[in-house]
């Protein structure tokens, strides 16, 4: 192709619409009205042709394309490593922008690629991060596959809790206190029926079942408490060789098997990140555990390439929104336009840093729901303020290299931290 002739700031501007197998690509070039086309389908050879097209142009190239689901991270690892620029376009501001330019909700492929380009050309795109390049695609992968173990194993103790055990051994219900435990999912897989258990004697049964349960306070009491138990149980008397219990012990067994990979995975971040500067200052925070810990930098990054919190409260979909038309003027919530699973991870965090003692989010907790502590509605604006709060506190120590201290934000005489300084949720009475 011959040499576009342009001046020295002109670009090629490429719009690709990503999907499983094939990519819409759109590309402007300088001094010409036409556009060019081309379908890229998901395979090396096709790759190498469009990097080797936008290569003939000799000229800079900015490429503009949506995340859709994981299917754009191979082509984009690819255009990234040709030495293009990347730029990331909204899922939301596409959607609007398409409505606004072709007065229609309707989509395809090409007709995005088309708005993806145009979003290029006015520079209402972000900047694409590639967790490959930035070194954070290993910390995203546990943090990713810790959530589907631990939504599997959560899914599998709920069968558990309302099939199984109401069927064999209802009563058995009381005597678990943690899912996180592997020893009562061991116990049933020994004993899934009261039945088996009353077929031994007392003590045999304790000697039985003394090293399944593993180290545990009073396990005589509760092994004793556990057999009387079982003399009185309404379970289903179904045959020890059925395959009803086959059934319930190889989904005990699963239950095991989950529980060890949930812990595997935990050593691994733990051992992964221990050195790592930003987990260590994130673990200073209250409420941010090992596990909390890993899905903020799994899912955020870096977080010093945000000037200002407000910039990561919008990133977490935690900033303010107002809907305002005339006179009206509505009531003041969170966008939740931004990244779920951290908007998640503050939540949670926020509720067990108020359950712990000194310390400034649980100071400004009690504060908020001083007028009315059993109000369930004013609790849940304070625990979205402590939310708020932890993603300001979490921005704070990373940006400033410094652990947290409690009480630092404490500088008015009354101890409330100044407004300027706060991202709040709406406020009681509101």
């Amino acid at each position: 192709m011959a040499k576009v002739n342009a001046t020295t700031d002109a670009r090629i501007l490429v719009g690709i619409d990503i999907s499983k197998n094939r990519h819409e690509v759109l590309i402007a070039i300088p001094g010409k009205t036409r556009r060019r086309r081309m379908t890229v389908l998901n395979v090396a050879a096709d790759y190498q042709r469009l990097i080797e097209t936008l290569r003939s142009f000799e000229l800079p190239v900015a490429i503009g394309f949506e995340a859709t689901g994981n299917y754009h991270r191979a082509l984009v690892f690819a255009l990234g490593a040709a030495g293009f620029e990347l730029n990331l376009v909204s899922s939301v501001a596409l959607a609007r922008t398409r409505e606004a330019l072709h007065n229609s909700w309707d989509k395809n492929d090409p007709k995005d690629a088309q708005v993806i380009l145009r979003m290029l050309e006015i520079g209402a795109v972000q900047v694409f991060h590639d967790p490959l390049v930035a070194g954070t695609c290993d910390i995203q992968e546990l943090s990713k596959t810790y959530e589907m173990v631990a939504r599997a194993k959560t899914e599998l103790w709920h069968r558990i809790l309302t099939h199984y055990l109401p069927l064999y051994f209802p009563e058995a219900d009381r005597f678990h206190r943690s899912s996180r435990g592997d020893w009562f999912l061991a116990f049933l897989e020994a004993f899934p029926s009261p039945h088996l258990i009353t077929a031994m004697e007392k003590d045999e049964f304790i000697a039985v079942a003394w090293p399944i349960v593993g180290r545990r306070v009073g396990k005589a009491a509760l092994l004793a408490d556990i057999y009387e138990t079982s003399k009185t149980s309404v379970g289903l008397p179904v045959d020890p060789g059925s395959d009803a219990l086959s059934m319930f012990r190889l989904v005990l067994r699963q239950g095991r098997s989950l529980i060890q990979q949930r812990n595997a995975i935990e050593a691994r971040a733990a051992e992964l990140l221990a050195n790592h500067p930003d987990y260590r200052l994130l673990r200073t925070i209250p409420g941010i555990g090992p596990v909390n810990a890993l899905a903020v930098l799994a899912e955020a990054g870096d977080l010093r390439r945000f000037r200002h919190h407000r910039q990561f409260l919008k990133f977490c979909g935690m900033d303010l929104a107002t809907v305002q038309s005339g006179l009206f003027r509505g009531k003041s919530k969170i966008s939740k336009y931004g990244n779920v699973r951290l908007r998640r991870v503050l939540w949670l965090a926020s509720q067990a840093a108020v359950l712990k003692p000194a310390n400034s989010f649980r100071d400004k907790f009690e504060r908020y729901i001083s007028q009315d502590r059993h109000n369930p509605d004013l609790r849940r604006k304070a625990y979205t303020a402590i939310a708020a709060k932890m993603a300001r506190t979490i921005h704070a120590v990373i940006k400033s290299g410094e652990p947290y201290r409690p009480f630092f934000e404490g500088a008015s005489p009354s101890g409330r931290t100044p407004f300027y300084r706060a991202v709040e949720a709406p406020s009681a009475t509101s």
